[in-house]
């Protein structure tokens, strides 16, 4: 059974980032009738927050990225101790005691040696009367696992055969001082437990994935398959990191941009097929094939969403839309036809309010002073609403007929008088539902 997992930490509000992490685990396990876990990282009492728990569950809903279970690893730390019990009981998992500013001293000695800044494993040196008398000054100590120095390789899905030399990696902090066991130690025990066969994460999870490996054989462990995806720039290339909280999920859903459009562009960017628009998961799924996507930094635009959430709206049926355009006021013998016309010129669903607005109220109109008495000339011939298909053509010809004027300049300034806008619906199609004109008041 293909088993994938999203584990956010409930720290903050998803990003595009993450959903990129958890669309892609959610399809694998999609494509082939497999189980997708979410997986909440609250190890961290301090910055996680319930209100981010739940408007992760929230924007996962609202994409449809449902889940088989939820995971809480606040609810499984009895689960990483014991696992720390073993790795100690192996001589894989030891105290140290330096402090972050002794840590970045080494640090800087080794680089200035032309050394790689790892860890000296100075800690594996102390007697148990030397720790005895750091903990009596410091408090407990951090704990690390004991790395074997050894080339670590795997098949990735997506970069291809990785080899990492463990000796050019300082032994990764498994438990910090205060007792707070970390991401690193937490995901093994969960992915091993939990039966994960998948992992797709960032690439900036690579050296994490070399010293994990060690972890799970450590522990007994059977390795999932890895695959990491490239990150995510700007459209001109820059770090997207900086610019991370201005693209949370909720703020894009805020300024309009349908789910569609969102899974349709993050299934496919950074891979060699085209963005295939579909709200349809399966669909999605089915196409989706780590082996396409590439290594290189993939650039994401925000600006790209909103055509693509047009795209999704224009060929939306009446039967989508109807309660959103009964609760606008659209009174029922018009709502399938307001639709039909209307849905061809929103960007988002609240473009509809605008429209209606203007066919219930009418329109300022904008009208330029050179066609200000060619206007007023035509609307003398325009009858009271109700309008029909009918009226527009008729209404045109009349005043063509009378001024002499066509093509245009006949239909312009008179669009604009009537709406307020150079560009909208056909106006034949418009007429029959403006409920008044302000340009006859």
């Amino acid at each position: 059974m293909t088993t994938t997992r999203f584990a956010p930490s409930p720290t903050g509000y998803l990003h595009v980032g993450n959903l990129r992490t958890a669309l892609m685990n959610h399809l694998i396990a999609r494509k082939v009738g497999g189980t997708f876990i979410l997986r909440i990282d609250d190890t961290d009492p301090e910055r996680s927050k319930e209100e981010y728990v739940e408007a992760i569950k929230e924007d996962l809903t609202w994409l449809g990225l449902t889940w088989a279970r939820i995971e809480r690893q606040s609810a499984r730390l009895h689960r990483y101790e014991e696992a720390a019990e073993r790795l100690r009981g192996m001589g894989r998992l030891y105290e140290c005691f330096e402090t972050p500013e002794e840590l970045e001293l080494k640090r800087r000695k080794q680089l200035a040696m032309g050394r790689p800044p790892v860890y000296d494993r100075a800690a594996l040196t102390l007697s148990e009367d030397e720790k005895d008398r750091l903990r009596a000054a410091r408090g407990p100590g951090h704990w690390r696992f004991r790395l074997d120095h050894e080339r670590i390789e795997w098949q990735d899905g997506i970069l291809g055969p990785r080899s990492i030399d463990a000796a050019s990696v300082s032994d990764p902090v498994l438990i910090r001082a205060d007792g707070q066991v970390l991401y690193t130690l937490a995901s093994v025990v969960d992915d091993t437990e939990m039966g994960v066969t998948d992992v797709v994460r960032g690439a900036d999870h690579v050296t994490n994935t070399a010293t994990q490996i060690q972890i799970i054989a450590a522990l007994g462990g059977r390795c999932p398959r890895f695959a990491h995806h490239s990150l995510l720039t700007g459209p001109q290339g820059e770090a997207l990191s900086k610019r991370l909280g201005t693209l949370a999920l909720r703020d894009l859903r805020a300024q309009g941009v349908e789910p569609a459009a969102l899974l349709s562009l993050m299934a496919r960017l950074g891979s060699s097929d085209p963005v295939e628009l579909t709200d349809d998961l399966d669909r999605l799924a089915e196409g989706f094939d780590l082996s396409k996507f590439g290594a290189a930094p993939t650039r994401f635009d925000a600006a790209d969403l909103f055509p693509l959430t047009a795209r999704h709206l224009h060929a939306l049926p009446f039967e989508a839309v109807q309660g959103e355009i009964a609760a606008l006021g659209v009174p029922d013998a018009l709502a399938e036809r307001f639709w039909t016309v209307a849905r061809e010129n929103i960007e988002t669903r609240a473009d509809l309010a605008g429209w209606w607005a203007l066919c219930r109220d009418g329109a300022e109109p904008a009208i330029a002073p050179e066609d200000a008495e060619f206007v007023a000339e035509a609307v003398a011939l325009l009858p009271d609403p109700p309008y029909g298909p009918e009226t527009w053509g008729d209404w045109t010809g009349a005043v063509k007929e009378r001024t002499g004027r066509k093509g245009k300049a006949l239909f312009m300034p008179l669009r604009k008088a009537l709406t307020g806008r150079e560009r909208g619906p056909e106006m034949a199609d418009l007429m029959p539902l403006l409920q008044r004109v302000r340009a006859k008041d």
